[in-house]
């Protein structure tokens, strides 16, 4: 299961998932993130309550981050995913915001 939220703020939106970031759901998590892209010129993913996240998700963010959507996270394990794709694509340390 997963639940997507969007949050207009001053600058762009903040885009917020709960559950699972996998196979099954990524269509729709990728398909709420390009509508915010076309709309707004900043675009953050948080990773609120995500309990799992499997190679498609991994792929998803690092796609998003490569494409200059901001990643952050809450709970150690979601805080850990986005800190390896961070690491392995090298961005630059403004985009390394992340949330425990």
């Amino acid at each position: 299961m997963i639940r997507v939220q969007a949050a207009i703020n001053r600058g762009g939106i903040t885009i917020a998932i709960d559950g699972q970031l996998i196979g099954e759901y990524i269509a729709e998590v990728e398909a709420s993130i390009r509508t915010s892209m076309e709309q707004y010129k900043e675009v953050h993913l948080f990773l609120r309550n995500v309990s799992y996240i499997d190679e498609a998700g991994q792929a998803l963010l690092s796609r998003l981050a490569v494409q200059g959507v901001e990643l952050s996270a809450a709970g150690l394990y979601s805080f850990h995913v986005v800190t390896q794709v961070q690491l392995a694509l090298r961005l630059p340390p403004k985009s390394r915001k992340t949330t425990r």
